[in-house]
């Protein structure tokens, strides 16, 4: 594969091939993932009106995809560890196919708010279980090229989510229903994501008793008893929530609060999209340049300005610049959080999960508690819990200094 990925400006000695080819298919794989995330939530709106939602019901059904994510991701280390990234991707990307066919279906077709739920918990199970295994894989990356590189794929994920957002946007525009356009791309993403996955690195031999399942069931225990990762969890679940209440309710915020049409708020959705791509992309540089400390505190801070900007502006356009900060700001912080918890190599896997674990309950808490304030204030004025939660988290930035790993035998207490 060629690059698609270039390191950050400067000179550094040349990675072995292995590692360019799983950087690229680490990327398409992020890539791919958004496209499939963001091909839903553009689609949100029109699935409201096929089933006839009030935003509390809608929240609860939104609450479907969290609740399958969270159920995969309590074992998703222990998976990865077992299997190895590369056929856990494959295996989850499969389900993620299954269910976003099924919710396609279930919406444009039957009109059956049962079968849209099923299919949206197959779709967080397998999008739950490729989160850890690639983010698992893109930190391995990162510590072998030796340069921050995870957000930036992060940003490809992003970028996938902007595609995924414009062929939504384009899918309202010309009419094109639900039952046709969330099966047909859901195939192309299970055929990217296979390709991707083969380029992974291949997994390595697990050391002497780490293959065993208590071993590794005692790995994970242990992630959930260190302070740092617990700390860094916290902060993830937070600044998943201040994504995941964009994922899920900007579009149709901006449709109820700000009157307009449905595929104008897709667009705006885009607009989001594309703040986070863009901090993705040049924050890798800043966090090489000053740290992940100061880079994260001013993107916090940014995140809560433009959040409340979109709520408060009282006008369209204005509203849309806050978006744009909203998405510059929250970019950093889940990709950071992952790669703090991916410090040490070898204890990754039961990390990232352990974080994983915490972040992703903002998706399950998240939808129903937005719903239910949309249904008693309106929908753009509940997304103001955005910066209110996001400033005090502030505190919480330190823990995400870099720390180096653990010499061989040296216990998992005395780094975490």
């Amino acid at each position: 594969m060629s690059s698609t990925i270039d390191a950050p400006a400067g000179k550094r000695p040349p990675a072995p091939e292995a590692v360019l080819t799983a950087r690229n298919g680490v990327a398409v794989v992020f890539a791919l993932n958004g496209l499939a995330v963001a091909s839903w939530f553009s689609r949100v709106p029109a699935a409201r009106e096929a089933l006839d939602l009030s935003p509390s019901r809608l929240g609860l059904l939104l609450l479907c995809v969290s609740a399958g994510a969270l159920l995969a991701m309590p074992t998703a280390g222990l998976v990865t560890q077992r299997l190895g990234p590369a056929r856990t991707v494959a295996v989850s990307v499969v389900l993620v196919m299954l269910g976003l066919t099924g919710a396609g279906l279930a919406a444009g077709l039957a009109g059956s708010v049962v079968g849209v739920g099923f299919g949206l918990a197959a779709f967080g199970f397998g999008s739950g279980m490729c989160d850890v295994a690639m983010n698992v894989e893109g930190a391995t990356v990162e510590k072998r090229l030796g340069y921050t590189i995870l957000p930036r794929f992060h940003a490809a994920w992003s970028l996938g989510s902007v595609a995924g957002a414009g062929l939504g946007a384009a899918a309202a525009r010309f009419g094109v229903p639900v039952g046709v356009h969330l099966p047909v791309l859901s195939v192309l993403v299970l055929a990217g994501t296979l390709l991707g996955a083969r380029a992974f690195l291949a997994a390595p031999a697990d050391p002497a008793g780490d293959g065993e399942p208590a071993a590794r069931r005692r790995a994970l225990l242990a992630a959930w008893r260190e302070p740092r990762t617990l700390l860094i969890g916290l902060l993830v679940l937070v600044m998943a929530f201040t994504e995941g209440s964009a994922n899920d309710w900007l579009a149709v915020a901006f449709v109820d609060g700000y009157g307009v049409d449905e595929s104008v708020g897709a667009a705006v959705f885009g607009v989001f999209v594309v703040g986070m791509t863009l901090g993705r992309t040049v924050g890798t540089v800043a966090i090489d340049r000053w740290g992940r400390v100061p880079v994260l505190f001013a993107t916090i801070a940014m995140a809560s300005a433009g959040a409340a900007l979109a709520v408060l502006a009282g006008s369209g356009p204005l509203a849309v610049a806050g978006v744009a900060l909203w998405g510059l700001g929250a970019s950093l912080g889940f990709p950071v959080g992952m790669s703090a918890a991916a410090d040490d190599e070898d204890k990754a896997p039961a990390r990232v999960s352990v974080v994983a674990v915490i972040g992703y309950t903002a998706f399950l808490a998240g939808p129903p508690l937005l719903g239910f304030l949309g249904d008693h204030f309106g929908v753009l004025s509940a997304l103001g819990v955005v910066p209110l939660l996001l400033l005090p988290t502030l505190a919480l930035v330190p823990v995400l200094r870099e720390r180096p790993a653990a010499p061989a035998g040296t216990p998992a207490a005395k780094v975490g």
